[in-house]
């Protein structure tokens, strides 16, 4: 599946303009595993975040995606899943500007290796 980032309608072009975008109209663009939204890797805030989430989901009884044989804590079951890459989990890094980008956790994992 292709990621693409959206950025936001500021106004639409004025008639006329032909094929052109008007500065701060919307434009699609690909990104192939290409963060270009904040920094190529997993922020500690965005882990924290992530790791307390999926936390809660295990202690209301989802299941575990990784083999919990020494761990007990649903914080350290999530901080594994985390590590292993496993979470089908993807974040969305926005600017104030209102233009996002929604980056897979699988792609920042790999830039940090």
């Amino acid at each position: 599946m292709e990621q693409v980032t959206i950025q936001k309608d500021l106004y639409y072009p004025p008639a006329g303009m032909g094929g052109m975008l008007a500065a701060g109209s919307s434009e699609k663009t690909s990104s192939s595993k290409k963060v270009t939204i904040g920094p190529p890797k997993l922020t500690r805030f965005e882990k924290a975040r992530i790791a307390g989430a999926r936390a809660l989901q295990i202690a209301m009884g989802a299941p575990i995606l990784v083999d919990p044989s020494s761990l007990t804590s649903p914080i350290d079951i999530a901080l594994k899943e985390l590590e292993s890459g496993i979470l089908p989990i993807t974040i969305r890094r926005t600017l104030p500007d209102g233009t996002f980008q929604d980056v897979p956790i699988k792609w920042l994992m790999e830039e940090a290796e």
